[in-house]
C-alpha cells in the first residue's frame, strides 16, 4: 500500500500511474514552499484577518527578530508595523536594528495579508553619498565662482570666511600672512554677525591654536580638539557667546608660489567632528581660496606699480612761459591705466621754453616705458643742448645706443621746438621734426596751414636725418601739435570713418581766436563726439599762442 505525501496532501503519482487524469494539479509540498520562502532576499510575514502572524521566513527572523508566529502585528514591538496596521497603511519606511527597512503590504485570500520587507540600507547609503557628492560639487562650484569674481584682497578674504559657514563649520577664520616684518591679522565669520570681524594676530597665536603653525608653514594637519586651557589669544579669536568649541581643522592656503595664510574651521562641541570627506573638502576649498588670495595680492601689486608708473608718465602741469600761452590735451587708449605712447612736455629755459610732442611705437605699458625714457632723456640732454635740431640728434643717439633698442625696435616720432618771446609781443618758434605729422598754424582769420618739418623717426636709425622750420606767432595766431590718434579716430555713422585732417582743420578754423585751453577742449570734445564711446588710439596735443597783452 502506498502512503500519501507528507502533510496529507495528495498529488499525481510519478510515471502517470492509473487513476490520475492527465494535467491534474500536483499536491503542495510544504518543504519546497518553505525552502523557496527562506531563500528570498526580503522578509515575508503573513498574518490572518485579526493581524496574528501565521508565517515568517528566514529573512524575517533576521530583519524582524521580534516578530514570530502568533505575534499580534497591531501591538508588535516593531513600531513602524504597528503604526501602519493602526492607520491601515500599505507601507512603512523605518530605521530598525541598525538597518533601513522598507515594507509593503499585500492582501491575500480569506482576509489574510502579507508584509514584504526589504533592507534598503545600502540603497539609502548610495543615495546619501550621491547627495553629499552633489552638495560638495555645488559648494566647490559656488566657491570657484565667488572667489573668481573679485581681484580685491579684502573681498577675497571675506568670501573665504563667509562661504564655509555653516556648511563646513560654525566659525571660519583666515589668518593672513603679511609682507615680511609686518604683523599677521585674522578675519572671522560665525554666521551671527552681519559681517566678518577682523583683528591683529600675535605670533603667540600660532602656539595656542592647534595646527596653525604647521598650516602657515604649508603643511596639512588633521583635526584636533579645541584646547582646554583658554589663552588670551584664543579668547580674542572667538566671538562673544559662541559657546564651547569642539573640533578645529586648520588648512594651509597656498597661492602665487607661497603660503598666503591658513583657513581655520571651528565646530561647536555639540556638532560631530570632521569626517574624512569633510577634511578633503576643507583642504580643497582652502587651496582654491589661497590661489584666489594670491591672485588678488598679485593684482594689487600690479595696480600699485601701474599707479606709480602712471603718476610718473602722465602729462605734467605746464609751466608758465614768458610771452606765450600753452595748453595740452591727452587721451590714452588704455583707459584703466591712463598711460600710453603719446606724450607732450614743456621744459623752461632762460628766456623761453623747450617743448616736445611725440608718439612712441606700440601701445599700453610697453609704450609708456619708452615714453618715460624719451622724456627723461630730453630733461637731461637739454642741460647741454637747447637747439632743437641738435637736441633731437643727441636724443636719437641716446635711444639707439640703449642696450635693448635693437631687440625691441623702439622708436618715436617727435616734434621738438623752442619758444622765445618776441619784442613785438609775438612768439618766435623754432621747431625740428622727427617723422611726425606736421603741426598746424591757425591764423586769426581762421586760415589753417601746415608747418612742414618732415624728418625721420627718432631712435630708428643711427644715421637718421631730421628737418627744422622757423615761424613767428603773431598775437591771435596759434600753433597746434598733435599725434596721429586725432586723425585716425574712427567713428561717424558706420563707426569706421576716420576723423581725418579735413575735419581737424574745420574744427580748428571754427575755433580761431580762442585761447589755447579753450581750443584744446573744443577739439577733444569734437573727437570724443566722433568716437561716440568707441575705443581709440592714444591722443596727445599741444597748443601754443602768443600771450594776450
Amino acid at each position: 500500500m502506498t502512503s500519501a505525501p507528507r502533510g496529507g496532501v495528495t498529488g499525481p503519482a510519478e510515471g502517470g500511474q492509473p487513476g490520475r487524469s492527465p494535467g491534474a494539479a500536483r499536491p503542495a509540498d510544504s518543504r519546497l514552499t518553505r525552502e523557496v520562502l527562506d531563500r528570498l532576499a526580503e522578509a515575508v510575514v503573513t498574518a490572518d484577518r485579526a493581524g496574528l502572524v501565521t508565517l515568517v521566513n528566514a529573512m524575517a527572523t533576521t530583519f524582524l527578530p521580534e516578530v514570530a508566529p502568533g505575534t499580534d502585528l497591531n501591538t508588535c514591538p516593531v513600531p513602524a508595523i504597528a503604526r501602519a496596521m493602526g492607520a491601515g497603511a500599505d507601507s512603512f519606511d523605518t530605521e530598525h536594528g541598525g538597518r533601513r527597512l522598507c515594507g509593503v503590504r499585500r492582501d491575500l485570500a480569506d482576509g489574510r495579508h502579507a508584509w514584504y520587507v526589504r533592507d534598503v540600507t545600502e540603497e539609502h547609503a548610495r543615495v546619501e553619498a550621491l547627495h553629499v557628492e552633489r552638495s560638495r560639487t555645488v559648494f566647490l562650484a559656488q566657491a570657484g565662482s565667488r572667489l573668481g569674481l573679485s581681484l580685491q584682497r579684502e573681498q577675497t578674504l571675506r568670501t573665504a570666511t563667509t562661504l564655509p559657514v555653516p556648511y563646513l563649520a560654525d566659525l571660519a577664520m583666515v589668518v593672513h600672512l603679511p609682507p615680511p616684518s609686518a604683523q599677521p591679522h585674522w578675519i572671522r565669520y560665525d554666521g551671527v554677525d552681519p559681517a566678518p570681524a577682523t583683528g591683529l594676530a600675535g605670533w603667540s597665536l600660532t602656539d595656542s591654536l592647534p595646527g596653525l603653525a604647521e598650516a602657515l608653514a604649508g603643511h596639512a594637519v588633521d583635526p584636533a580638539r579645541w584646547p582646554d586651557g583658554e589663552t588670551a589669544d584664543l579668547s580674542t579669536v572667538l566671538p562673544p557667546g559662541f559657546g564651547r568649541p569642539g573640533t578645529v581643522l586648520t588648512s594651509p592656503m597656498r597661492g602665487a608660489g607661497r603660503t598666503t595664510g591658513a583657513l581655520v574651521l571651528v565646530r561647536r562641541a555639540g556638532r560631530a567632528g570632521f569626517a574624512r570627506r569633510d577634511i578633503e573638502l576643507a583642504r580643497e576649498f582652502a587651496a582654491r581660496a589661497g590661489a584666489a588670495l594670491g591672485a588678488a595680492e598679485l593684482y594689487g601689486e600690479q595696480v600699485h606699480l601701474a599707479r606709480v608708473l602712471q603718476n610718473s608718465l602722465l602729462p605734467p602741469d605746464l609751466p608758465a612761459v614768458p610771452g606765450a600761452a600753452l595748453a595740452g590735451g591727452y587721451r590714452a587708449a588704455g583707459d584703466r591705466l591712463r598711460i600710453g605712447g603719446d606724450f607732450y612736455d614743456v621744459f623752461p629755459v632762460p628766456g623761453g621754453a623747450i617743448f616736445a610732442l611725440g608718439d612712441v611705437a606700440g601701445k599700453g605699458v610697453g609704450a609708456a616705458v619708452l615714453t618715460g625714457r624719451v622724456r627723461q632723456s630730453l630733461r637731461t640732454l637739454r642741460l647741454v643742448e637747447q637747439r632743437p635740431l641738435e637736441l633731437m640728434g643727441l636724443l636719437n643717439q641716446a635711444l639707439f645706443d640703449a642696450p635693448d633698442a635693437a631687440r625691441r625696435s623702439q622708436f618715436t616720432t617727435l616734434l621738438l621746438g623752442t619758444l622765445d618771446a618776441a619784442p613785438d609781443g609775438g612768439v618766435g618758434v623754432r621747431i625740428a621734426g622727427g617723422g611726425h605729422p606736421s603741426p598746424l598754424l591757425v591764423r586769426a582769420d581762421g586760415v589753417v596751414t601746415p608747418v612742414a618739418v618732415g624728418g625721420m623717426p627718432v631712435g630708428a636709425l643711427a644715421a637718421a636725418r631730421f628737418a627744422e622750420a622757423e615761424l613767428h606767432l603773431a598775437p591771435g595766431e596759434l600753433l597746434l601739435a598733435y599725434t596721429d590718434g586725432v586723425l585716425e579716430a574712427r567713428g561717424g555713422p558706420g563707426g569706421q570713418d576716420q576723423f581725418g585732417e579735413e575735419r581737424l582743420r574745420a574744427a580748428l578754423a571754427s575755433a580761431a581766436g580762442l585761447p589755447p585751453a579753450a581750443l584744446v577742449d573744443r577739439l577733444l570734445g569734437a573727437v570724443d563726439k566722433w568716437l561716440d564711446g568707441q575705443s581709440q588710439d592714444d591722443i596727445a596735443m599741444l597748443a601754443v599762442s602768443a600771450a594776450p597783452a
